[in-house]
């Protein structure tokens, strides 16, 4: 859902990205930052549970690719 706000952005900034990614708009860049913020804090999310599953040492996955 669009949000209207009033932002006070570095112009420099908004230009320099505007040339960089070929966006079209200030919309464009801000919706494309905010999904790359959101992507990558959700992967530092997944990272930290590794090493936190504890799996079976006796489990076996080539017996699972056994055709019956």
């Amino acid at each position: 859902m669009p949000m209207q706000r009033s932002l006070n952005l570095d112009e420099a900034l908004i230009q320099e990205v505007l040339e960089i990614d070929n966006q079209t708009s200030l919309e464009a860049v801000i919706d494309t930052a905010l999904r790359e913020y959101l992507q990558r804090h959700q992967r530092r999310k997944i990272l930290t549970l590794f090493g936190t599953i504890d799996y079976d040492d006796t489990y076996d996955y080539k017996t699972q690719r056994q055709i019956p």
